[in-house]
């Protein structure tokens, strides 16, 4: 593989990674039907921009999407975890896989008070296909994304191959 090819950004989950950037509130709800498929795209997006991107999971806690196997100490648990993201002075995009209900009082507090962080520190958690009643109960205080491109892929020829 040459030089010019391994560096290019990954194109897929690009544009939905900038729509979660430039979405309005610090809470984003995204729906997908491919969840382990936009999540590797995000890891290849945090490995190719450097960009503090997490995961966090009820079985593995909080752990970077860049480095696979840095694990954030103490936020297995989720109020842990929502708390991490809170007191985070710097960028991240923090992403949420397999919330279950109910969520404690505790946890849903922090949940709405992420979703008004301050604009000077740009944090975002976003609740990949969360609960419908969890989006209820969160409402307006969440952006709803959908997990596909809007854009329509056009296919290019490079080098005598078809790239996406």
């Amino acid at each position: 593989m040459n030089s010019a090819m391994a560096s290019a950004p990954p194109q897929a989950g690009a544009e939905i990674f900038d729509r979660i950037v430039a979405a309005p509130s610090g809470l984003v709800m995204l729906d997908s039907k491919d969840v382990h498929g936009l999540i590797d795209q995000f890891r290849a997006i945090a490995r190719h921009t450097g960009q503090a991107i997490y995961l966090w999971q009820p079985d593995t806690g909080l752990g970077s999407l860049r480095d696979m196997h840095v694990r954030v100490p103490d936020c297995q648990r989720l109020g842990n975890a929502l708390r991490y993201m809170q007191q985070s002075m710097h960028f991240g995009v923090y992403f949420l896989l397999g919330l279950e209900l109910p969520l404690s009082a505790m946890d849903a507090t922090l949940l709405r008070q992420l979703s008004r962080s301050p604009k000077e520190h740009l944090r975002r958690v976003v609740l990949i296909d969360a609960p419908a009643a969890l989006a209820e109960h969160l409402g307006d205080l969440a952006t709803h994304l959908c997990g596909a491109d809007s854009q329509p892929r056009r296919l290019r020829l490079r080098d005598g191959r078809w790239l996406v």
